[in-house]
């Protein structure tokens, strides 16, 4: 197995872009490879097989769709109210805007996990853990709300990501006056989120 990590993070990152363009069906490592302009079979030396690569794309995703340390930092220097929650979500919608094929990758990760149990099994544990974390995050810093906020807050942002990222125009209008994503992401926070 080849031990080259820049070469093994281009192939990843090069995987992503195929996964996000192409679905599940269209990852294979010839498409990797041509993605990542390298040699054909350069990622079978890297990967031990479709499995191994789904799950680097899965590890690399977390890296890549996480916040900036440094605008999280200045966040965090903000009263600890309902409105740091809706700019922590902004930054969010601003994050996938940035990175629109991280998340449409994400999303086919989802898919792809409900026809390959072993990967069903990884990647749901995965998606726990960001939960998890969420919790204990929104916990830790004494953002308003409990578990149950975080986990409603979770499913609507998720359920705003999905539409805005793949069918933008389901949302556009739904609600007089409300623009989307930012007026929507507002609405939703006012929503779930209690003000203290």
């Amino acid at each position: 197995m080849a031990r080259n990590p820049e070469r093994r993070a281009a192939l990843v990152d090069a995987a992503v872009e195929v996964l996000a363009r192409e679905g599940a069906r269209g990852l294979t490592f010839r498409a990797v490879d041509a993605e990542a302009a390298v040699p054909t079979g350069t990622s079978s030396n890297y990967f031990t097989g479709r499995d191994d690569l789904l799950h680097q794309i899965d590890a690399r995703l977390h890296q890549r769709l996480a916040p900036d340390p440094a605008k999280l930092a200045e966040l965090l220097t903000r009263p600890k109210d309902r409105t740091l929650v809706r700019e922590l979500m902004h930054d969010l919608m601003a994050r996938a805007a940035r990175d629109r094929t991280g998340h449409l990758a994400l999303f086919e990760m989802r898919l792809e996990a409900t026809r390959r149990p072993a990967l069903r099994e990884s990647f749901t544990a995965s998606v726990r853990g960001d939960l998890a974390q969420g919790m204990a995050f929104h916990r830790d810093t004494g953002l308003p709300g409990g578990d149950e906020t975080v986990t409603v807050l979770y499913l609507a942002m998720l359920g705003l990501l999905l539409e805005h990222l793949t069918l933008p125009g389901v949302l556009d209008g739904v609600l007089p006056g409300i623009t989307v994503p930012d007026a929507l992401v507002d609405r939703i926070v006012a929503t779930v989120v209690p003000e203290k």
